[in-house]
């Protein structure tokens, strides 16, 4: 995937201050970005994964899409289209020369309406509908899968599923993916993350009351607000809903752990060591180390998909998504899908 000038993915150097996991985590959603998709040419397209669900995208389409890499970037938890790392990347890329696609999860972005079901960390089937949709439909045969967290999860657990049977799938990345959701919950629910916690399980109830009224009948939400931890939640609404025996199992089994070693597309994961809830140990697995296809980066710093930069020059704040991007770009220059043009280490670390 990656030529003897691929990007640098340890060349990460917090900004001033920012070494504090929190004020690295919250700072970039209070950075103004709405303005960074002016001008772009949008497309809203609905795709149908399954019967009665559909995922609604908003498509930026170069004049000649066939001839471009395309990217769909998958949301984290309680985000959506709209979310300031999507607009960041997708601008980048776009104005690079590739197809890109935001992708809302399912219910997310304000699309409650069209599925029946919530979603969860263990549907990964709708991201290879989707790219078998824009293989058949729109001929794209270049198409990176792209993720945030929960999204992140997501995208790692389709190409593992996928193995190497997706032609059209060219690579995956995953920023700080909750791979191992039981982990994540137990450290989200530590008080010194209070504040997150906090904020996903109260759109959680949220989204899930404009659930029930559009869907009536469908879920009892009596006792619903004296639910006070996520896995509380999960117990009660997502598991069962995604066909799970409980919380404790959906957790064991939505995790992308299960299937890293069978991944077979080129895929960077980039985590940061001092993420509050998504712990660094995950990263341990044998499955990483030991895939030829699997590169994993880890700072020393960078919160929970922060990487915000000290001040250069060349380029802007967003460190993360400019070494995508250029990961990305540069990849078309080799065989996308041999892994011996990975550049070395399988592990990046910047103390």
């Amino acid at each position: 995937m990656m030529t003897s000038m691929s990007p640098d993915w340890s060349d990460f150097t917090p900004a001033a201050l920012l070494r504090n996991p929190h004020l690295m985590t919250l700072l970039p959603g209070y950075w103004s970005r709405r303005a960074l998709l002016a001008g772009v040419p949008t497309e809203l397209r609905l795709f149908t994964t399954e019967p009665h669900t559909q995922l609604l995208g908003f498509c930026h389409w170069q004049a000649n899409r066939t001839a471009c890499q395309t990217l769909v970037v998958v949301h984290g938890l309680e985000g959506c289209s709209e979310s300031h790392y999507m607009r960041g990347i997708a601008s980048k890329a776009y104005r690079t020369g590739m197809n890109v696609i935001r992708l809302n999860q399912r219910t997310c972005g304000g699309t409650e309406h069209l599925t029946p079901t919530l979603y969860n960390s263990g549907l990964s089937q709708d991201y290879r509908a989707v790219v078998h949709e824009l293989a058949r439909m729109d001929g794209l045969d270049r198409i990176w899968l792209v993720g945030y967290s929960m999204g992140g999860n997501l995208v790692l657990k389709a190409a593992g599923e996928a193995g190497s049977s997706d032609a059209a799938l060219a690579g995956v990345i995953a920023v700080c993916p909750n791979i191992d959701p039981t982990q994540c919950v137990k450290a989200l629910e530590q008080p010194r993350n209070w504040l997150y916690h906090h904020y996903f399980l109260t759109q959680l109830k949220m989204r899930m009351r404009r659930k029930a009224i559009l869907f009536p009948g469908k879920w009892n939400l009596t006792g619903l607000d004296r639910i006070h931890i996520i896995s509380e939640f999960d117990d009660r609404y997502t598991a069962p809903d995604g066909g799970y025996a409980s919380g404790a199992d959906y957790y064991n089994r939505a995790g992308a752990r299960h299937v890293l070693g069978k991944i077979a597309v080129p895929t960077i994961i980039i985590t940061a060591q001092d993420d509050p809830f998504i712990p660094y140990s995950m990263f341990s697995l044998a499955a990483i180390h030991q895939n030829p296809y699997i590169r994993l980066t880890a700072p020393q710093y960078g919160g929970h998909c922060g990487f915000v930069q000290r001040y250069r020059q060349d380029e802007d704040r967003f460190w993360v998504e400019n070494r995508i991007i250029e990961s990305i770009r540069e990849s078309g220059e080799g065989d996308v899908r041999s892994p011996h043009l990975m550049r070395r280490p399988d592990i990046i670390m910047k103390s």
